[in-house]
């Protein structure tokens, strides 16, 4: 009979669909090490000085251009020199431009009488509806034609948008230049921006909210070291830079009048953090650093140097700041913690620390490892469940 045959086939094909997902086999032997990205807990307090290398940069600047092409007739402005707003700096060649009026201001003007005759004649029916909407469409588009004309015309000038000092010249006098091309660099340094990188525990202090107090932030030049220039903050990056994991930040200072800050020039921005400590006394740990066990319990998992091992602590965790979480108990200064890889850690599993700047491909063993563990990956509510079991089951 066919009928126990296929009955053995069909269980052979779902034996071999239901352990698709099923973890490999591992060899005899030690256990894999698990790769896991950590960091160290700093103190809740972020108090200290700290000091970064900024530099300096206008807080309103463009490259003037004209709109039309052109040679350039006169240069009224030099480098260094202050102007106001609406300040004539450049002017092109403007002949062939003031042809292209005058020949279209005549067209306009002949468009203009055709079409006012054609408004008396049609009241008297002496011309057709047809015959005036030709006359009026000319008309019209004489008058744009002109409006054109004109506006280019305008274009030959070069003025100031915002009062400021000139930067730069990028063409010389009698240079034929394009549209858009630049002629000259404008800066407004009425304000001064200071942008320099911080570390993102210096940008959680540097945000402003609630249980934070006021810090101070000021900038000192090579010039006079002992004269301090308050910032105010402008704003901060929320995005890291891939390379150094550090995010910007912009302030803004008023421009000194004792002696010249431009524009490019170096500084050094000093910030005091011993006012920035928060009212409560938690420490702030990467909102993935922080799981659930069998209870669901929160916890994280700390990390055994010496034994290169992990395992797990409970914590009280309190408010959420931003991708932060503040832990209130369970976690002490100096201790290394789990950051990335918590959903496949066990009690006492090995793992190895991954660089704590972030690579830019993972390593191939390290990509084997964890996609070992992708199909049965449990969800992030019974993360601390898995765990458990997985090393019960260690044991």
């Amino acid at each position: 009979m066919r009928f126990p045959f296929l009955v053995l086939v069909f269980g052979a094909a779902l034996s071999l669909l239901l352990g698709g997902c099923e973890k490999p086999r591992e060899p005899a032997g030690e256990p894999p090490v698990r790769p896991v990205k950590t960091m160290l807990v700093e103190a809740a307090s972020t108090g200290g000085v700290r000091q970064f290398p900024a530099r300096i940069d206008s807080l309103n600047k463009a490259d003037l251009a004209f709109r039309v092409p052109g040679k350039v007739k006169e240069i009224l402005v030099v480098e260094g020199q202050e102007v106001k707003r609406n300040d004539l700096l450049a002017k092109l060649d403007d002949t062939d431009y003031r042809i292209v009026v005058n020949d279209r201001r005549a067209t306009f003007q002949r468009a203009k009488q055709d079409f006012e005759r054609a408004k008396k004649l049609i009241k008297d029916g002496y011309i057709s509806r047809t015959d005036y909407d030709k006359l009026e469409a000319a008309f019209k588009s004489a008058r744009a034609a002109l409006q054109a004309a004109e506006q280019d015309l305008a274009y030959t000038e070069l003025h100031a948008p915002f009062s400021g000092t000139v930067a730069k010249r990028y063409v010389e006098q009698f240079e034929e230049v394009k549209p858009n091309q630049p002629v000259l660099a404008l800066s407004d340094t009425s304000s001064l921006k200071v942008i320099f990188d911080v570390p993102e525990n210096i940008i959680l202090s540097l945000e402003s909210g609630s249980g934070r107090r006021p810090i101070e932030v000021w900038a000192s030049f090579e010039g006079v070291p002992e004269r301090r220039f308050e910032l105010r903050l402008l704003e901060g990056s929320t995005l890291a830079d891939p390379q150094t994991q550090t995010f910007q930040v912009t302030f803004t200072m008023s421009k000194p009048t004792e002696f010249t800050v431009l524009p490019g020039m170096t500084a050094t921005v000093t910030v005091d953090l011993s006012k920035a400590q928060r009212i409560g006394r938690g420490t702030l740990l990467p909102l993935a650093a922080v799981t659930a066990d069998a209870a669901l319990n929160p916890i994280v998992w700390v990390v055994d140097e010496k034994s290169g091992t992990v395992h797990a602590r409970k914590v009280k965790v309190g408010e959420l700041t931003g991708s932060r979480i503040e832990v209130l108990e369970g976690v002490e200064t100096g201790m290394r913690v789990v950051t990335a890889g918590t959903s496949y850690l066990a009690e006492g599993m090995k793992v190895r620390l991954l660089p704590e700047v972030e690579q830019a491909e993972p390593r191939m063993d390290d990509l084997k490892i964890m996609l070992m563990g992708r199909c049965d990956a449990p969800p992030a509510a019974a993360v601390g469940t898995a765990a458990a079991k997985e090393g019960e089951s260690g044991k």
